[in-house]
């Protein structure tokens, strides 16, 4: 088997100042060859520097900001690029000005040098099917559906039409016909990193973690690498058990932006787990521990006067029956010494009893267990489903992993209950504790 050569990026990037479209595909490829290359195109824009000094206040050393722009847009480092970009003239300068603006979500400017560089010579479908993107981004997706009406004949052999195509259908809600556009796209081009983040971003909200994966490491392969697709890999990757991957993730992320403190906590909690002790015996008896408590109480065959005083209870699982003792069954309206008889039958079938995760030091309370009488409306804002909170694929994952479905169970926790779990941060945290807020509601002794 023959070695790839690997493409020269120093003499591509320093050696001449020339720099057109051919270029920049040239440099893409370049940096598809490995991690080595990211290093000699950080070494290039070094170098670069030194000929926008030398040659500064000059056409020649407009020419160099071009480059030195393009290397810093590749390498992830968009505010200097976009200085150099300014710096520079001509319409690739202009084009990838508006890249780097659209990045920052600086659409207005965006639109603008995306114009200018249409003036300039630019191809002009190209510098339309980004301003339609910058019609959707704004969230008028009529406006962009309008300006792809007008490209529809290169829906053909033009993967950036498939994908905007695609990024509309998103908005409108169409999940399948969105992914229909970001395979055409992909089948078009597979190393069009929008239509394959996309794509796994579809299966990782989808739960289908290993597609999501195999997506957003294509991506990586084609650069320029953006932070969210580092971040969403990350998590995976944490999900995973994959922490030394994670890892170099949230590392990566940093070294582009050492200001990216989500990154920061993300990468303390990950470097964490890398030193965590794993028994997997005793997660498997554990396993199976945990699927008796989630058997629900309707399962069995109860009085209607147990049933009722146990749903106002909001108590569900066997499991919630260990974690109340019995003078708290008791203390509710209508749940006497007959239904305390009932529950202990059911729960010596299974070899467990009232209280037994009280005094085993279980300290989580899973269930939501009000101390005082609760209105229906208080009733059925503690019921909602967790979903309803909005919260980040990380802190989703989390909930599921803790077992926590409704709200009234997420408050019964604590904030060092919730960090105890796998992968759960102070980020996650934080933002729980926000999402509650702005429902009037806190943890456990917030």
């Amino acid at each position: 088997m023959v070695d790839t050569i690997l493409i020269d990026l120093k003499a591509l990037m320093v050696e001449r100042e020339d720099c057109d479209a051919g270029t920049v595909e040239k440099l893409r490829s370049g940096l598809a060859q490995g991690k080595t290359q990211y290093r000699s195109l950080r070494e290039s824009a070094e170098a670069l520097k030194k000929k926008v000094e030398a040659n500064a206040g000059t056409p020649l050393g407009k020419r160099w900001h071009l480059k030195l722009g393009i290397a810093q847009y590749f390498i992830g480092h968009l505010v200097d690029a976009i200085e150099n970009f300014k710096l520079a003239e001509g319409a690739l300068a202009n084009f990838y000005l508006g890249k780097a603006l659209l990045e920052k979500q600086l659409l207005d400017e965006a639109f603008k040098a995306f114009e200018k560089a249409e003036k300039t010579g630019y191809n002009t479908n190209q510098v339309k099917l980004q301003r339609a993107g910058i019609h959707r981004l704004k969230g008028d997706v009529a406006q962009a559906r309008t300006v792809l009406r007008e490209l529809e004949s290169q829906a053909t052999h033009n993967p950036e039409y498939h994908f905007q195509v695609g990024c509309c259908f998103v908005l409108e809600g169409v999940r399948d016909k969105a992914i229909h556009h970001f395979e055409k796209a992909v089948e078009l081009d597979p190393s069009h990193t929008g239509a394959l983040f996309q794509l796994g971003h579809s299966n990782d909200l989808a739960g289908n973690d290993d597609e999501a994966i195999d997506f957003y490491e294509r991506c990586m392969t084609h650069p320029p690498i953006h932070m969210g697709l580092l971040m969403n890999l990350g998590i995976l990757y944490e999900d995973s058990d994959k922490y030394d991957k994670a890892v170099d993730c949230y590392r990566r992320i940093l070294h582009a932006d050492p200001h990216q403190e989500q990154a920061r906590l993300f990468l303390k909690d990950a470097e964490a787990s890398l030193t965590m002790y794993y028994n997997p015996e005793a997660e498997l008896a554990s396993s199976k521990f945990n699927q008796v408590l989630e058997i629900p109480i309707t399962d069995f065959e109860l009085s209607v006067r147990s049933r009722n005083c146990l749903k106002k209870m909001n108590i569900r699982t066997l499991g919630d029956l260990t974690r109340v003792s019995e003078p708290q069954l008791l203390s509710s309206k209508n749940f006497g010494e007959t239904s305390l008889n009932e529950i202990k039958l059911i729960l010596g079938a299974k070899s467990l009893r009232v209280g037994q995760a009280l005094e085993q030091g279980a300290n989580v309370e899973r269930r939501f267990m009000p101390t005082t009488q609760l209105s229906e409306a208080e009733q059925a804002v503690l019921n909602k489903p967790v979903s309803d909170l909005n919260l980040s694929v990380r802190a989703r994952k989390c909930m599921n992993r803790l077992g926590i479905a409704a709200i009234g169970e997420l408050i019964v926790c604590t904030a060092d209950e919730l960090l105890e779990a796998k992968n759960f941060g102070m980020t996650s945290l934080n933002e729980v504790r926000e999402k509650l807020r702005q429902m009037g509601l806190n943890l456990r002794g917030d």
